[in-house]
Protein backbone atom coordinates (compact mmCIF):
# COMPACT_ATOMS: atom_id res chain seq x y z
CA UNK A 1 0.00 0.00 0.00
CA UNK A 2 1.31 3.43 -0.89
CA UNK A 3 1.92 5.63 2.13
CA UNK A 4 1.88 9.39 1.96
CA UNK A 5 5.07 10.98 3.30
CA UNK A 6 4.62 12.50 6.74
CA UNK A 7 5.79 15.87 5.52
CA UNK A 8 2.99 16.14 2.98
CA UNK A 9 -0.22 17.81 4.21
CA UNK A 10 -3.47 15.81 3.94
CA UNK A 11 -5.61 16.63 0.91
CA UNK A 12 -8.36 18.09 3.08
CA UNK A 13 -6.09 20.98 4.09
CA UNK A 14 -3.99 21.31 0.95
CA UNK A 15 -6.02 24.30 -0.26
CA UNK A 16 -6.58 25.93 3.10
CA UNK A 17 -6.32 29.48 1.86
CA UNK A 18 -9.29 28.87 -0.44
CA UNK A 19 -11.31 26.26 1.47
CA UNK A 20 -11.17 27.95 4.87
CA UNK A 21 -11.94 31.56 4.14
CA UNK A 22 -14.74 33.13 6.14
CA UNK A 23 -16.93 33.56 3.05
CA UNK A 24 -16.58 29.95 1.92
CA UNK A 25 -17.16 28.55 5.39
CA UNK A 26 -20.21 30.72 5.99
CA UNK A 27 -21.70 29.57 2.69
CA UNK A 28 -21.18 25.95 3.70
CA UNK A 29 -22.47 26.38 7.24
CA UNK A 30 -25.47 28.70 6.90
CA UNK A 31 -25.86 29.37 3.17
CA UNK A 32 -26.39 32.72 1.53
CA UNK A 33 -28.56 35.23 3.37
CA UNK A 34 -29.67 38.24 1.40
CA UNK A 35 -31.07 41.33 3.15
CA UNK A 36 -34.88 41.28 3.18
CA UNK A 37 -35.41 45.04 3.48
CA UNK A 38 -38.12 46.96 5.31
CA UNK A 39 -40.75 44.38 4.36
CA UNK A 40 -39.10 41.99 6.81
CA UNK A 41 -40.68 44.02 9.62
CA UNK A 42 -43.70 45.53 7.90
CA UNK A 43 -45.30 42.19 6.94
CA UNK A 44 -44.93 40.58 10.39
CA UNK A 45 -46.26 43.79 11.97
CA UNK A 46 -49.37 43.66 9.77
CA UNK A 47 -50.26 40.05 10.59
CA UNK A 48 -49.58 40.76 14.27
CA UNK A 49 -51.97 43.71 14.12
CA UNK A 50 -54.64 41.42 12.66
CA UNK A 51 -53.96 38.88 15.41
CA UNK A 52 -54.35 41.58 18.05
CA UNK A 53 -57.73 42.66 16.65
CA UNK A 54 -59.03 39.09 16.70
CA UNK A 55 -57.70 38.40 20.20
CA UNK A 56 -58.57 41.63 22.01
CA UNK A 57 -61.98 42.44 20.53
CA UNK A 58 -64.71 41.71 23.14
CA UNK A 59 -62.13 39.84 25.22
CA UNK A 60 -64.34 40.17 28.30
CA UNK A 61 -67.12 38.08 26.74
CA UNK A 62 -68.51 36.04 28.35
CA UNK A 63 -68.29 37.78 31.70
CA UNK A 64 -68.04 34.56 33.64
CA UNK A 65 -65.20 32.19 34.42
CA UNK A 66 -65.27 29.42 31.82
CA UNK A 67 -63.84 25.92 32.04
CA UNK A 68 -60.55 25.88 34.04
CA UNK A 69 -60.49 29.66 34.39
CA UNK A 70 -62.22 28.92 37.68
CA UNK A 71 -58.85 27.63 38.95
CA UNK A 72 -56.17 29.64 37.17
CA UNK A 73 -57.68 33.13 37.32
CA UNK A 74 -58.35 32.88 41.05
CA UNK A 75 -54.95 31.27 41.63
CA UNK A 76 -53.36 34.13 39.72
CA UNK A 77 -55.10 36.63 41.99
CA UNK A 78 -53.92 34.65 45.03
CA UNK A 79 -50.28 34.71 43.91
CA UNK A 80 -50.25 38.47 43.54
CA UNK A 81 -51.91 38.89 46.94
CA UNK A 82 -50.11 36.25 49.00
CA UNK A 83 -47.24 34.79 46.96
CA UNK A 84 -48.97 31.39 46.95
CA UNK A 85 -52.37 29.92 46.05
CA UNK A 86 -55.19 29.93 48.61
CA UNK A 87 -58.48 28.05 48.79
CA UNK A 88 -61.88 29.45 47.82
CA UNK A 89 -65.41 29.06 49.03
CA UNK A 90 -67.63 26.81 46.94
CA UNK A 91 -69.53 28.45 44.08
CA UNK A 92 -67.41 31.60 44.38
CA UNK A 93 -67.05 32.22 40.63
CA UNK A 94 -69.99 34.61 40.36
CA UNK A 95 -68.90 36.55 43.42
CA UNK A 96 -65.36 36.84 42.02
CA UNK A 97 -66.72 38.13 38.70
CA UNK A 98 -68.57 40.82 40.66
CA UNK A 99 -65.41 41.86 42.47
CA UNK A 100 -66.33 40.09 45.70
CA UNK A 101 -63.44 38.03 47.04
CA UNK A 102 -64.47 34.77 48.71
CA UNK A 103 -60.95 33.47 49.36
CA UNK A 104 -60.04 31.40 52.42
CA UNK A 105 -57.10 32.10 54.71
CA UNK A 106 -55.54 28.69 54.14
CA UNK A 107 -53.21 27.55 51.36
CA UNK A 108 -54.55 25.42 48.52
CA UNK A 109 -52.86 22.35 47.05
CA UNK A 110 -52.27 22.93 43.36
CA UNK A 111 -50.40 20.70 40.92
CA UNK A 112 -49.12 23.13 38.29
CA UNK A 113 -46.06 25.39 38.72
CA UNK A 114 -46.74 29.10 39.24
CA UNK A 115 -45.46 31.11 36.25
CA UNK A 116 -48.53 30.83 34.03
CA UNK A 117 -50.75 31.81 36.94
CA UNK A 118 -48.50 34.75 37.76
CA UNK A 119 -48.96 35.97 34.18
CA UNK A 120 -52.74 35.49 34.31
CA UNK A 121 -52.81 37.20 37.69
CA UNK A 122 -50.93 40.20 36.29
CA UNK A 123 -53.99 41.08 34.22
CA UNK A 124 -56.25 40.59 37.22
CA UNK A 125 -54.00 42.77 39.38
CA UNK A 126 -53.93 45.45 36.68
CA UNK A 127 -57.65 45.57 35.89
CA UNK A 128 -59.32 44.13 38.98
CA UNK A 129 -60.99 40.75 39.64
CA UNK A 130 -64.30 41.96 38.22
CA UNK A 131 -62.76 42.61 34.76
CA UNK A 132 -63.25 39.82 32.24
CA UNK A 133 -60.60 41.47 30.10
CA UNK A 134 -58.18 41.27 33.01
CA UNK A 135 -58.73 37.51 33.36
CA UNK A 136 -57.65 36.94 29.76
CA UNK A 137 -55.27 39.84 29.15
CA UNK A 138 -52.09 37.82 29.64
CA UNK A 139 -53.30 35.10 27.28
CA UNK A 140 -54.21 37.64 24.59
CA UNK A 141 -50.83 39.37 24.86
CA UNK A 142 -48.72 36.21 24.54
CA UNK A 143 -51.06 34.82 21.86
CA UNK A 144 -50.56 37.95 19.79
CA UNK A 145 -46.79 37.91 20.34
CA UNK A 146 -46.77 34.26 19.26
CA UNK A 147 -48.08 35.30 15.85
CA UNK A 148 -45.22 37.81 15.55
CA UNK A 149 -42.69 35.16 16.54
CA UNK A 150 -44.03 32.63 14.04
CA UNK A 151 -43.86 35.20 11.24
CA UNK A 152 -40.25 36.10 12.10
CA UNK A 153 -39.14 32.50 12.64
CA UNK A 154 -40.68 31.35 9.35
CA UNK A 155 -39.11 34.32 7.56
CA UNK A 156 -35.71 33.41 8.98
CA UNK A 157 -35.96 29.65 8.40
CA UNK A 158 -37.33 29.86 4.85
CA UNK A 159 -35.59 33.12 3.90
CA UNK A 160 -38.77 34.62 2.55
CA UNK A 161 -40.83 37.58 3.71
CA UNK A 162 -43.86 36.16 1.90
CA UNK A 163 -43.65 32.78 3.63
CA UNK A 164 -43.14 34.51 6.97
CA UNK A 165 -46.28 36.54 6.35
CA UNK A 166 -48.23 33.43 5.37
CA UNK A 167 -47.15 31.59 8.54
CA UNK A 168 -48.17 34.54 10.71
CA UNK A 169 -51.51 34.89 8.93
CA UNK A 170 -52.34 31.19 9.27
CA UNK A 171 -51.67 31.24 13.00
CA UNK A 172 -53.51 34.55 13.45
CA UNK A 173 -56.77 33.16 12.04
CA UNK A 174 -56.57 29.62 13.43
CA UNK A 175 -59.40 28.93 15.85
CA UNK A 176 -57.44 26.67 18.19
CA UNK A 177 -54.82 29.34 18.81
CA UNK A 178 -57.46 32.09 18.89
CA UNK A 179 -59.58 30.38 21.56
CA UNK A 180 -56.58 29.64 23.75
CA UNK A 181 -55.44 33.27 23.34
CA UNK A 182 -58.84 34.48 24.55
CA UNK A 183 -59.11 32.19 27.58
CA UNK A 184 -57.36 32.36 30.95
CA UNK A 185 -55.78 28.91 30.77
CA UNK A 186 -52.12 27.94 31.11
CA UNK A 187 -51.39 26.22 27.83
CA UNK A 188 -51.02 29.32 25.64
CA UNK A 189 -48.15 30.44 27.90
CA UNK A 190 -46.47 27.06 27.53
CA UNK A 191 -46.81 27.36 23.75
CA UNK A 192 -45.35 30.89 23.77
CA UNK A 193 -42.25 30.02 25.79
CA UNK A 194 -41.57 26.93 23.69
CA UNK A 195 -41.86 28.99 20.51
CA UNK A 196 -39.66 31.76 21.91
CA UNK A 197 -37.04 29.21 23.01
CA UNK A 198 -37.05 27.73 19.51
CA UNK A 199 -36.53 31.17 18.02
CA UNK A 200 -33.57 31.78 20.35
CA UNK A 201 -32.12 28.41 19.32
CA UNK A 202 -32.38 29.32 15.65
CA UNK A 203 -30.50 32.56 16.27
CA UNK A 204 -27.91 30.69 18.34
CA UNK A 205 -27.45 28.18 15.51
CA UNK A 206 -26.61 30.92 13.04
CA UNK A 207 -24.46 32.90 15.47
CA UNK A 208 -22.50 29.80 16.47
CA UNK A 209 -21.85 28.82 12.86
CA UNK A 210 -20.74 32.33 11.96
CA UNK A 211 -18.31 32.31 14.86
CA UNK A 212 -17.04 28.86 13.91
CA UNK A 213 -16.41 30.08 10.37
CA UNK A 214 -14.64 33.21 11.58
CA UNK A 215 -12.38 31.37 14.03
CA UNK A 216 -11.35 28.72 11.51
CA UNK A 217 -10.82 31.32 8.80
CA UNK A 218 -8.51 33.16 11.16
CA UNK A 219 -6.19 30.13 11.05
CA UNK A 220 -6.33 29.63 7.29
CA UNK A 221 -2.82 31.05 6.81
CA UNK A 222 -1.25 28.61 9.28
CA UNK A 223 1.05 25.94 7.97
CA UNK A 224 -0.67 22.74 6.85
CA UNK A 225 0.61 20.91 9.91
CA UNK A 226 -0.62 23.62 12.31
CA UNK A 227 -4.01 23.73 10.61
CA UNK A 228 -4.24 19.94 10.73
CA UNK A 229 -3.71 19.97 14.50
CA UNK A 230 -6.18 22.83 14.96
CA UNK A 231 -8.85 21.07 12.93
CA UNK A 232 -8.59 17.87 14.93
CA UNK A 233 -10.97 19.38 17.48
CA UNK A 234 -11.73 22.86 16.25
CA UNK A 235 -12.28 25.92 18.44
CA UNK A 236 -14.38 26.44 21.53
CA UNK A 237 -17.04 28.94 20.53
CA UNK A 238 -17.20 30.82 23.81
CA UNK A 239 -20.11 32.83 25.21
CA UNK A 240 -23.43 32.20 23.45
CA UNK A 241 -26.14 34.53 24.79
CA UNK A 242 -28.92 33.24 22.53
CA UNK A 243 -28.34 29.74 23.91
CA UNK A 244 -28.52 31.06 27.46
CA UNK A 245 -31.78 32.82 26.60
CA UNK A 246 -33.18 29.56 25.20
CA UNK A 247 -32.38 27.92 28.56
CA UNK A 248 -34.20 30.69 30.44
CA UNK A 249 -37.24 30.34 28.19
CA UNK A 250 -37.32 26.55 28.53
CA UNK A 251 -37.16 26.93 32.30
CA UNK A 252 -40.08 29.35 32.04
CA UNK A 253 -42.01 26.81 29.92
CA UNK A 254 -41.55 24.16 32.61
CA UNK A 255 -42.77 26.63 35.22
CA UNK A 256 -46.04 26.92 33.32
CA UNK A 257 -46.56 23.18 33.00
CA UNK A 258 -44.19 20.34 33.77
CA UNK A 259 -44.96 18.85 30.34
CA UNK A 260 -42.38 21.42 29.20
CA UNK A 261 -39.75 18.89 30.29
CA UNK A 262 -40.39 16.91 27.11
CA UNK A 263 -39.39 19.97 25.07
CA UNK A 264 -36.29 20.49 27.23
CA UNK A 265 -35.15 16.97 26.33
CA UNK A 266 -35.86 17.34 22.61
CA UNK A 267 -34.42 20.86 22.34
CA UNK A 268 -31.27 19.86 24.23
CA UNK A 269 -30.70 16.96 21.84
CA UNK A 270 -31.44 19.23 18.89
CA UNK A 271 -28.84 21.78 19.96
CA UNK A 272 -26.11 19.15 20.30
CA UNK A 273 -26.96 17.61 16.91
CA UNK A 274 -26.75 21.03 15.26
CA UNK A 275 -23.34 21.65 16.84
CA UNK A 276 -22.01 18.26 15.78
CA UNK A 277 -23.25 18.83 12.24
CA UNK A 278 -21.63 22.28 12.11
CA UNK A 279 -18.23 20.88 13.07
CA UNK A 280 -18.53 18.09 10.51
CA UNK A 281 -19.42 20.51 7.71
CA UNK A 282 -16.60 22.87 8.74
CA UNK A 283 -14.03 20.08 8.28
CA UNK A 284 -13.30 19.21 11.93
CA UNK A 285 -11.74 15.75 11.95
CA UNK A 286 -13.04 14.63 15.35
CA UNK A 287 -16.34 16.41 14.81
CA UNK A 288 -18.52 14.07 16.86
CA UNK A 289 -16.42 13.95 20.01
CA UNK A 290 -15.62 17.67 19.75
CA UNK A 291 -19.30 18.47 19.31
CA UNK A 292 -20.26 16.44 22.36
CA UNK A 293 -17.45 17.65 24.63
CA UNK A 294 -16.87 21.24 23.55
CA UNK A 295 -20.46 22.14 22.70
CA UNK A 296 -22.58 19.49 24.40
CA UNK A 297 -21.41 20.21 27.94
CA UNK A 298 -22.03 23.92 27.43
CA UNK A 299 -25.46 23.11 25.99
CA UNK A 300 -26.23 21.08 29.11
CA UNK A 301 -25.32 24.04 31.31
CA UNK A 302 -27.46 26.42 29.25
CA UNK A 303 -30.52 24.22 28.93
CA UNK A 304 -30.56 22.23 32.17
CA UNK A 305 -28.68 24.36 34.70
CA UNK A 306 -29.84 27.79 33.50
CA UNK A 307 -33.33 26.41 32.88
CA UNK A 308 -33.38 24.87 36.35
CA UNK A 309 -32.32 28.12 38.01
CA UNK A 310 -35.01 29.97 36.06
CA UNK A 311 -37.59 27.43 37.18
CA UNK A 312 -36.53 27.83 40.79
CA UNK A 313 -36.76 31.64 40.61
CA UNK A 314 -40.38 31.43 39.46
CA UNK A 315 -41.19 29.76 42.80
CA UNK A 316 -39.91 32.81 44.71
CA UNK A 317 -43.39 33.72 46.02
CA UNK A 318 -43.75 30.29 47.62
CA UNK A 319 -40.13 30.18 48.84
CA UNK A 320 -40.04 33.66 50.40
CA UNK A 321 -43.33 33.28 52.28
CA UNK A 322 -44.31 30.73 54.90
CA UNK A 323 -47.96 30.03 54.18
CA UNK A 324 -47.79 28.00 50.97
CA UNK A 325 -48.98 24.41 50.80
CA UNK A 326 -46.20 22.02 51.97
CA UNK A 327 -43.99 25.10 52.55
CA UNK A 328 -43.07 23.97 56.08
CA UNK A 329 -42.90 20.24 55.35
CA UNK A 330 -39.11 20.23 55.62
CA UNK A 331 -39.15 21.88 59.05
CA UNK A 332 -41.82 19.45 60.22
CA UNK A 333 -39.79 16.46 58.99
CA UNK A 334 -36.19 17.02 60.14
CA UNK A 335 -33.50 15.32 58.07
CA UNK A 336 -30.41 13.47 59.22
CA UNK A 337 -27.00 12.79 57.74
CA UNK A 338 -26.00 14.57 54.55
CA UNK A 339 -29.64 15.39 53.82
CA UNK A 340 -29.58 17.72 56.83
CA UNK A 341 -27.26 20.01 54.83
CA UNK A 342 -30.09 20.67 52.35
CA UNK A 343 -32.21 23.73 53.28
CA UNK A 344 -35.65 22.89 54.63
CA UNK A 345 -37.36 24.99 51.98
CA UNK A 346 -35.67 23.02 49.22
CA UNK A 347 -36.65 19.68 50.74
CA UNK A 348 -40.19 21.01 51.05
CA UNK A 349 -40.18 21.95 47.37
CA UNK A 350 -38.89 18.51 46.37
CA UNK A 351 -41.65 16.88 48.43
CA UNK A 352 -44.21 19.16 46.79
CA UNK A 353 -43.04 18.04 43.35
CA UNK A 354 -43.04 14.37 44.26
CA UNK A 355 -46.67 14.69 45.33
CA UNK A 356 -47.73 16.65 42.26
CA UNK A 357 -45.94 14.19 39.95
CA UNK A 358 -47.85 11.33 41.56
CA UNK A 359 -51.09 13.25 41.07
CA UNK A 360 -50.40 13.88 37.37
CA UNK A 361 -49.42 10.26 36.77
CA UNK A 362 -52.52 8.84 38.45
CA UNK A 363 -55.04 11.39 37.14
CA UNK A 364 -57.77 9.34 35.48
CA UNK A 365 -61.04 10.99 36.46
CA UNK A 366 -63.69 10.94 33.78
CA UNK A 367 -64.55 14.07 31.82
CA UNK A 368 -67.03 14.58 29.01
CA UNK A 369 -64.46 16.34 26.83
CA UNK A 370 -61.45 14.18 27.62
CA UNK A 371 -59.81 12.56 24.60
CA UNK A 372 -57.09 10.09 23.69
CA UNK A 373 -53.89 11.59 22.21
CA UNK A 374 -54.24 9.35 19.15
CA UNK A 375 -57.38 11.30 18.22
CA UNK A 376 -55.73 14.72 18.44
CA UNK A 377 -54.15 14.74 14.96
CA UNK A 378 -57.65 14.17 13.54
CA UNK A 379 -59.31 16.67 15.91
CA UNK A 380 -61.67 13.96 17.13
CA UNK A 381 -62.84 15.62 20.35
CA UNK A 382 -62.42 19.41 20.69
CA UNK A 383 -63.23 20.95 24.06
CA UNK A 384 -66.31 23.08 24.67
CA UNK A 385 -65.39 25.93 27.00
CA UNK A 386 -68.75 27.69 26.97
CA UNK A 387 -72.26 27.05 25.66
CA UNK A 388 -75.55 28.85 26.23
CA UNK A 389 -78.73 27.88 24.42
CA UNK A 390 -81.61 30.38 24.33
CA UNK A 391 -85.17 30.36 23.09
CA UNK A 392 -86.65 33.06 20.88
CA UNK A 393 -87.09 36.30 22.77
CA UNK A 394 -84.45 35.48 25.36
CA UNK A 395 -81.19 37.46 25.50
CA UNK A 396 -81.83 39.08 22.16
CA UNK A 397 -82.51 35.86 20.25
CA UNK A 398 -84.87 36.56 17.36
CA UNK A 399 -84.78 33.13 15.70
CA UNK A 400 -87.78 30.82 15.86
CA UNK A 401 -85.65 27.75 16.49
CA UNK A 402 -83.65 29.39 19.25
CA UNK A 403 -80.03 30.54 19.40
CA UNK A 404 -76.67 29.21 20.53
CA UNK A 405 -73.66 30.93 22.00
CA UNK A 406 -70.54 28.79 22.10
CA UNK A 407 -66.79 28.83 22.59
CA UNK A 408 -65.40 25.63 21.14
CA UNK A 409 -61.68 24.91 21.11
CA UNK A 410 -61.74 23.82 17.49
CA UNK A 411 -58.87 24.35 15.08
CA UNK A 412 -59.42 25.49 11.51
CA UNK A 413 -60.19 22.07 9.96
CA UNK A 414 -58.42 22.72 6.66
CA UNK A 415 -55.28 24.01 8.37
CA UNK A 416 -55.24 21.29 11.03
CA UNK A 417 -55.70 18.34 8.70
CA UNK A 418 -53.28 19.83 6.17
CA UNK A 419 -50.82 20.10 9.05
CA UNK A 420 -51.02 16.35 9.61
CA UNK A 421 -50.11 15.75 5.95
CA UNK A 422 -47.38 18.37 6.22
CA UNK A 423 -45.84 16.47 9.13
CA UNK A 424 -45.60 13.39 6.91
CA UNK A 425 -43.76 15.54 4.37
CA UNK A 426 -41.42 16.66 7.17
CA UNK A 427 -40.54 13.01 7.81
CA UNK A 428 -39.56 12.58 4.15
CA UNK A 429 -37.56 15.81 4.04
CA UNK A 430 -35.68 14.96 7.21
CA UNK A 431 -34.91 11.32 6.42
CA UNK A 432 -34.56 11.70 2.66
CA UNK A 433 -32.88 15.09 2.31
CA UNK A 434 -31.45 15.71 5.78
CA UNK A 435 -33.26 19.04 5.99
CA UNK A 436 -32.56 20.36 9.49
CA UNK A 437 -35.67 22.56 9.41
CA UNK A 438 -37.95 19.56 8.88
CA UNK A 439 -36.14 17.67 11.64
CA UNK A 440 -36.57 20.57 14.06
CA UNK A 441 -40.29 20.88 13.36
CA UNK A 442 -40.72 17.12 13.76
CA UNK A 443 -38.84 17.18 17.04
CA UNK A 444 -41.27 19.68 18.55
CA UNK A 445 -44.23 17.68 17.24
CA UNK A 446 -42.88 14.52 18.89
CA UNK A 447 -42.34 16.35 22.19
CA UNK A 448 -45.85 17.80 22.17
CA UNK A 449 -47.82 14.89 20.72
CA UNK A 450 -46.23 11.49 21.16
CA UNK A 451 -45.06 12.00 24.73
CA UNK A 452 -48.67 11.92 25.93
CA UNK A 453 -49.13 8.39 24.60
CA UNK A 454 -46.87 7.17 27.43
CA UNK A 455 -49.79 7.61 29.87
CA UNK A 456 -52.77 6.09 28.06
CA UNK A 457 -55.00 6.01 31.17
CA UNK A 458 -54.48 9.64 32.12
CA UNK A 459 -57.25 12.21 31.60
CA UNK A 460 -56.14 14.46 28.71
CA UNK A 461 -57.62 17.14 26.48
CA UNK A 462 -57.22 18.30 22.90
CA UNK A 463 -56.09 21.78 23.96
CA UNK A 464 -52.75 20.30 25.10
CA UNK A 465 -51.82 20.37 21.41
CA UNK A 466 -51.56 24.17 21.48
CA UNK A 467 -47.94 23.61 22.60
CA UNK A 468 -46.99 22.52 19.08
CA UNK A 469 -49.66 24.26 17.00
CA UNK A 470 -47.26 27.02 15.80
CA UNK A 471 -44.95 24.30 14.50
CA UNK A 472 -47.82 22.67 12.64
CA UNK A 473 -48.22 26.04 10.92
CA UNK A 474 -44.48 26.10 10.16
CA UNK A 475 -44.76 22.64 8.59
CA UNK A 476 -47.64 23.76 6.36
CA UNK A 477 -45.73 26.91 5.42
CA UNK A 478 -42.65 24.89 4.51
CA UNK A 479 -44.76 22.73 2.20
CA UNK A 480 -46.25 25.84 0.57
CA UNK A 481 -42.70 27.06 0.04
CA UNK A 482 -41.86 23.79 -1.71
CA UNK A 483 -44.81 24.31 -4.05
CA UNK A 484 -43.59 27.81 -4.92
CA UNK A 485 -40.06 26.57 -5.44
CA UNK A 486 -41.19 23.74 -7.67
CA UNK A 487 -43.15 26.22 -9.75
CA UNK A 488 -39.96 28.19 -10.35
CA UNK A 489 -38.30 25.23 -12.14
CA UNK A 490 -41.27 23.34 -13.59
CA UNK A 491 -41.64 23.37 -17.40
CA UNK A 492 -45.06 21.75 -17.79
CA UNK A 493 -47.50 23.08 -20.37
CA UNK A 494 -50.58 25.14 -19.55
CA UNK A 495 -50.43 28.05 -17.16
CA UNK A 496 -47.00 29.41 -16.60
CA UNK A 497 -45.55 27.22 -13.80
CA UNK A 498 -44.76 30.02 -11.36
CA UNK A 499 -48.23 31.47 -11.74
CA UNK A 500 -49.86 28.08 -11.24
CA UNK A 501 -47.91 27.46 -8.05
CA UNK A 502 -48.76 30.92 -6.79
CA UNK A 503 -52.47 30.29 -7.46
CA UNK A 504 -52.32 27.03 -5.48
CA UNK A 505 -50.65 28.67 -2.49
CA UNK A 506 -52.85 31.76 -2.45
CA UNK A 507 -55.94 29.61 -2.99
CA UNK A 508 -55.05 27.50 0.04
CA UNK A 509 -54.43 30.56 2.23
CA UNK A 510 -57.69 32.16 1.08
CA UNK A 511 -59.61 28.96 1.80
CA UNK A 512 -58.18 28.86 5.34
CA UNK A 513 -59.14 32.50 5.93
CA UNK A 514 -62.69 32.01 4.62
CA UNK A 515 -63.16 28.86 6.70
CA UNK A 516 -61.98 30.76 9.76
CA UNK A 517 -64.55 33.46 9.06
CA UNK A 518 -67.20 30.72 8.89
CA UNK A 519 -66.22 29.23 12.26
CA UNK A 520 -65.49 32.56 13.96
CA UNK A 521 -68.82 32.64 15.91
CA UNK A 522 -67.87 29.33 17.56
CA UNK A 523 -64.51 30.71 18.66
CA UNK A 524 -65.62 34.05 20.06
CA UNK A 525 -68.98 33.26 21.71
CA UNK A 526 -71.17 35.13 19.23
CA UNK A 527 -74.89 34.40 19.38
CA UNK A 528 -76.09 32.67 16.20
CA UNK A 529 -79.23 30.69 15.27
CA UNK A 530 -79.21 27.16 16.59
CA UNK A 531 -79.42 25.76 13.05
CA UNK A 532 -76.30 27.73 12.09
CA UNK A 533 -74.47 26.34 15.11
CA UNK A 534 -75.58 22.82 14.26
CA UNK A 535 -74.36 23.19 10.66
CA UNK A 536 -70.87 23.87 11.98
CA UNK A 537 -70.86 20.66 14.03
CA UNK A 538 -69.47 18.49 11.23
CA UNK A 539 -69.11 15.45 13.48
CA UNK A 540 -71.11 14.29 16.46
CA UNK A 541 -67.89 14.15 18.50
CA UNK A 542 -67.63 17.94 18.17
CA UNK A 543 -70.86 18.48 20.09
Amino acid sequence: MHRRPASVAPSWVSSASQAYTDTVLRARLIGERLPLGAAAWIVPALVTFLAAILRFTALDHPHRLIFDETYYVKDGWSLWQHGYEVGWEEDSDEAFANGEIAAKDEASYVVHPPLGKWLIGAGVALMGPESGTGWRLGSAVVGTLSVLLVALIAQHMFRSVALGGIAGLLLAVDGHHLVMSRTGLLDIFLSFFILAAFGAMILDRDAGRKRLARLIAGRAQDSPEQLRRYLQWGPWLGWRPWRMLAGVLLGAACSVKLSGLAFVAVFGLMIVCWDISARRVAGIRRWFVAGVVRDGLYAFVCVVVVGGITYLITWSGWILTSGGFYRNWGAEHPASGLEALVPDWFRSLVHYHSQSTEFHTDLSSGHNYASNPWTWPFMGRPVSFHYVGTDKGELGCATEGGCSEAILDLANPLLWWSGLLAMLVMVFLWLGKRDWRAGAILGVYVAGQLVWTLWPERTMFFFYTIAYTPFLVLAVTMCLGLILRRGAIDTADGLRPRRRSLIIVLGFVLAVVLLSAYFMPLWTGQQIPYDSWRMRMWFDSWI
